[in-house]
């Protein structure tokens, strides 16, 4: 059994300083090359594996791509909450654990997520590929809004703006093919949209957090009260779980990939038998 040492406490240790400058620098590398019109989440983001952009490297290449080269607020909180909790709870497992076990940890995690999120969105693909092939059998008015509803696609202007075209003019000759070419377009667009961030492998360690040091109180803002560990990784958990079964409209946040990557530390943990729940109250 590890046991942790006060007197051996990194702040900062190794493996998780080298991830958050390794992050830092190609968030960088993504916001100059963006200036130029050149965005690297083609070749390194997580592309589904029928899209022609996918490659095998992705599924370890995406953990250190965030955001957007385009929008740099969005790029800014998304690896300022990933990083932040990297350290704030991955230094911990470190320094418990040592360098060579947490970076075995947080790859697992990250390859975990992305392969629960393959696992998810070739589903929906799937159903989606199948509704579609049914709607041409039979394009008709009716059968679009039912098909826009059940794909979370009628408050998307594009869809909505049709079908309220299609609605003042039901004899409408060519809205039946619009309505295909919208959706096909639609489907190329989803199917090549990449995934970026160690948000996965971050809910691992997060988890493992939890798991091993439960009863360790947190402050969660704006909450000015303590909340042991266990409580926050169980209502992360329950969240991401709500949100991914919802799966509305305009939510681009891969939430089974989070639920991935805190499986996979669960096996993990569960295969190497850890067990330092006595420490570090």
């Amino acid at each position: 059994m590890t046991e942790f040492r006060p007197g051996r406490f990194q702040v900062l240790p190794p493996v998780v300083k080298n991830i958050i400058i390794i992050n830092v620098l190609v968030v960088l590398v993504q916001y100059v090359l963006g200036k130029y019109g050149i965005d690297i989440s083609r070749y390194f983001a997580l592309h589904y594996w029928r899209s022609p952009l996918f490659r095998w490297w992705q599924l370890f290449t995406h953990l250190f791509l965030h955001g957007d080269p385009y929008d740099v607020q969005m790029t800014f909180f998304h690896i300022l909450f990933n990083m932040f909790a990297l350290w704030m709870f991955g230094r911990i497992l470190e320094n418990v654990w040592g360098p060579k076990r947490f970076l075995i940890f947080y790859i697992v995690c990250g390859l975990g997520a992305a392969f629960c999120h393959l696992m998810v969105i070739g589903y929906e693909y799937n159903v989606f590929e199948k509704a579609f092939w049914a709607y041409q059998q039979n394009p008709t008015l009716d059968q679009y809004i039912l098909f826009l509803k059940q794909h979370n696609l009628d408050q998307i202007s594009g869809f909505r703006e049709l079908q309220s075209f299609w609605e003042a003019d039901p004899h409408c000759a060519n809205c039946a093919a619009r309505s295909a070419s919208f959706i096909n377009q639609y489907y190329i667009e989803m199917i090549n949209t990449g995934t970026v961030g160690a948000s996965g492998a971050v809910f691992g360690v997060l988890f493992a957090f939890g798991y091993l040091f439960p009863n360790t109180e947190l402050m969660i803002i704006p909450i000015p009260i303590p909340v042991k560990a266990k409580w926050v990784v169980t209502v992360y958990a329950l969240i991401e779980l709500y949100s991914g079964l919802r799966n509305s409209a305009g939510d681009n946040i891969a939430h089974f990939a989070h639920l991935g990557g805190m499986l996979f530390a669960f096996i993990l943990l569960k295969i190497w038998g850890k067990n330092v729940r006595n420490h570090f109250y």
